[in-house]
């Protein structure tokens, strides 16, 4: 089980960093991908009206570069009631310094607020929750695995303790301890050299125009120490094209290493040939996006049908934890 916040639409290092992981895993696993629409609103509270438009964006991102709804369960988080009720019931056993300390909860205040007080003043009752919400989330589907880099394997032990807490408060062996499915996730550089993301508006979007993927790539940071065209260039040093000619230009980084290096060539010119590459890439993925927006009443079918799946999965889990608490549950 894995998820995206429906925040824009989706750039190529979303595409390189999971998708291609998700299509594989589409292949092999019982798969759950979920847009978590009620995360999205633990940053974005004072502004919502994007939210739902976001959520179609990502399921054309997610449909276009393959994602198959016949193989995976696409669905959206809040169409699920029970997760949140999950939620309500894993917050219960949950310590409040658990969630406090949570690695991900403070990036993402730091993010929020450029000092402390004014991080304190942004917290809202839902964003300390983010963790157990999460849980919930892949707790809901009862998922053995979750994809996740090897960096964000602090983030899923939260959830591993909350089901060693709870499965050994009612001495049972309910619930999975979800292990991570590690992906080597490449770091994609942004046209400034920073992290590729939306919030820093230095990505190159998988719905781009073939003319804006140009111009983006143009303003791509090279090798700082060249100054003129004449002068040789120095691979190691050139920011962001060479290391997206490893992803897009495999068979022609031999040429143009020594076309750098020579001066052969100046960064203009192989920055156009680089956008050249991308748009190449990238035209059947925007081919099938631009087929499937013309018909957005289909993609909401899609999205209801893998709904009501998770909708049912999730909801026996909620049936059963009720019982596993001796409580009885009440049908709506």
């Amino acid at each position: 089980m894995s998820g995206m916040r429906p925040t824009g639409r989706l750039h190529i290092g979303h595409y390189f960093g999971a998708l291609t992981n998700w299509l594989a895993f589409q292949n092999k696993y019982d798969a759950f991908y979920s847009i978590v629409d009620w995360h999205a609103l633990t940053t974005k509270y004072q502004n919502t009206a994007e939210i739902s438009q976001n959520v179609i964006e990502v399921a054309l991102d997610w449909l276009s570069v393959g994602l198959n709804p016949e193989q995976s369960t696409i669905y959206v988080q809040s169409a699920v009631r029970e997760t949140a009720e999950l939620h309500l019931l894993l917050s219960m056993y949950t310590p409040q310094n658990w969630v406090e300390r949570d690695p991900t909860l403070k990036d993402m205040v730091k993010m929020l607020a450029a000092n402390h007080e004014e991080a304190l003043e942004k917290v809202s009752y839902g964003l300390l929750g983010y963790p157990v919400l999460m849980s919930a989330d892949i707790l809901g589907p009862k998922a053995n695995l979750v994809p996740v880099g090897r960096d964000q394997e602090a983030h899923l032990e939260f959830t591993r303790d909350l089901v060693r807490r709870f499965n050994h408060f009612f001495n049972v062996d309910y619930f999975p301890e979800p292990k991570p499915e590690f992906t080597e996730i490449p770091v994609l550089k942004g046209v400034d050299g920073q992290k590729m993301g939306k919030s820093y508006q230095n990505d190159i979007k998988l719905a781009d125009t073939e003319e804006d993927t140009i111009k983006k790539v143009k303003q791509m940071v090279t090798d700082r120490t060249r100054i003129a065209k004449s002068d040789p260039g120095h691979v190691d040093l050139c920011e962001v094209p060479w290391p997206m000619y490893g992803i897009f230009g495999k068979n022609i980084s031999s040429q143009v290493k020594t076309e750098c290096e020579s001066a052969a060539i100046g960064c203009v010119d192989c920055k156009t040939r680089l956008g050249k590459l991308i748009n190449e890439f990238l035209r059947p993925i925007r081919e099938k996006r631009n087929k499937l927006a013309k018909n957005p009443e289909e993609v909401i079918k899609i999205l209801e049908y893998g709904n009501i799946k998770a909708k049912k999965v999730t909801q026996q889990t909620v049936i059963d934890v009720y019982e596993i608490m001796g409580l009885r549950y009440w049908k709506n």
